[in-house]
């Protein structure tokens, strides 16, 4: 049987890190990953994901990520059943995470922000060119490089002439009405 996860997103909160009674730390955080279709006139819709993470992997995480963050989680599912304290039946699937990669733009500001549009709560840099900023850093647009003029006749006496091509107008007729020409 197989039982593999793979998932990509943005953490909702923080990590939360905590040890066990035994000494062994474990940290939680969740995700938000958006789905990769939406209905015609409709919003894209986004899953989240509780992840559970043991031991260095849970310190990595607690100290590296941070609410607004893009991380790449590797796991398993779990399902979690059991009854609450006011006697229901609680069912939660979650993730074990035995993963965990970082991916995306680093933060501009340290920790999640990132300046930009809101995601979950977080800050996220809009990446942009031409002068605007791209995650945390400037770029400049730069002009369009020119053309060097022809050389003069003179100075070039034994280069092949150009080509005259003459009216292209009867091409554009064709082109225009969505046909190919062959």
């Amino acid at each position: 049987m197989y039982n593999r996860v793979i998932l990509m997103g943005r953490l909702t909160r923080d990590p939360e890190l905590r040890t066990t009674q035994s000494g062994i730390t474990m940290c939680r955080f969740s995700i938000a990953v958006d789905r990769n279709f939406a209905k015609q006139g409709e919003e894209r819709q986004t899953d989240f994901f509780d992840i559970t993470v043991w031991r260095q992997q849970a310190e990595f995480v607690s100290k590296y990520f941070s609410k607004g963050r893009m991380i790449h989680v590797e796991g398993r599912l779990q399902n979690d059943n059991y009854t609450d304290q006011n006697g229901n039946k609680v069912y939660r699937t979650s993730i074990v995470a035995d993963r965990i990669d970082f991916c995306g733009d680093k933060p501009a500001n340290g920790g999640g922000q990132y300046g930009g549009q809101s995601y979950g709560g977080g800050q996220y840099q809009q990446q942009q060119y031409g002068g605007q900023s791209y995650g945390g850093q400037q770029y400049q647009q730069q002009p369009a490089p020119q053309q060097a003029p022809p050389p003069p006749q003179a100075a070039v006496n034994n280069a092949p002439q150009p080509i005259e091509l003459g009216d292209l107008g009867d091409f554009e007729e064709i082109l225009s009405d969505g046909e190919v020409p062959f």
